[in-house]
């Protein structure tokens, strides 16, 4: 496939940057603890089950009872943003050398369905800022992610823009999009209709 076929390269961040959830679990007991719901612990599988999607639709998942609580969000994310930058969470091998080289010849973005401090806390973390262009996510804007994807091609103008991403919901969103995929397939998801799937991080140098 030549290097021209895509533009720049937009990245999910949860099952295909790094793996967080053992941290995201911790963060979940946490509050549950705070806001006083008797339930058993978050548990990882539980998590991966429900990545890609919003909050809201996690919360309707683990927490039902606790959809319509302004408490309990406001204690969710404040966990976060306290225990995540000291939490943080693994890089998929070879995700910062394959970062840097695709960064010399693209411009490289990450859209997520995650908190507003998710990306920032995410390159913070990993010391990945200088290969990324720019970020958008759920908490910033309160939309789906075809719409980020869409709004962040707007904004800096990407004519061929391919997506990384690891589940049915991040694929989804690129077809509405109209935006080429990519599965991580060492990721938490299942994409069956992936026409470009990746086995490690660094496959992706084939593709681009």
């Amino acid at each position: 496939m030549s290097d021209k076929k895509f533009d720049s390269i937009i990245f999910d961040m949860d099952g295909t940057l790094w793996d967080a959830v053992d941290s995201y679990c911790k963060i979940w007991d946490v509050t549950l603890q705070q806001c006083n719901i008797q339930r058993e612990p978050v548990s990882r599988e539980q998590l991966i089950g429900l990545m890609g999607k919003t909050i809201e639709k996690i919360v309707a998942v683990i927490v039902p009872e606790a959809l319509n609580s302004p408490v309990f969000y406001e204690t969710l994310d404040e966990n976060e943003r306290k225990m995540m930058p000291e939490l943080g969470g693994k890089l998929y091998d070879g995700v910062k050398e394959t970062l840097s080289l695709l960064a010399e010849k693209y411009k490289l973005f990450m859209v997520s369905n995650c908190s507003e401090y998710g990306l920032p806390t995410f390159l913070k973390y990993t010391g990945l800022s200088p290969y990324i262009t720019a970020t958008l996510s759920h908490g910033d804007t309160h939309r789906d992610k075809a719409y980020n994807i869409t709004e962040i091609g707007r904004r800096y103008d990407l004519k061929a823009p391919l997506y990384v991403g690891d589940t049915q919901s991040d694929f989804d969103s690129c077809l509405q999009a109209g935006v080429k995929f990519a599965w991580a397939a060492y990721g938490f998801g299942n994409v069956p209709d992936a026409t470009i799937r990746l086995n490690c991080f660094k496959d992706l140098l084939k593709f681009v």
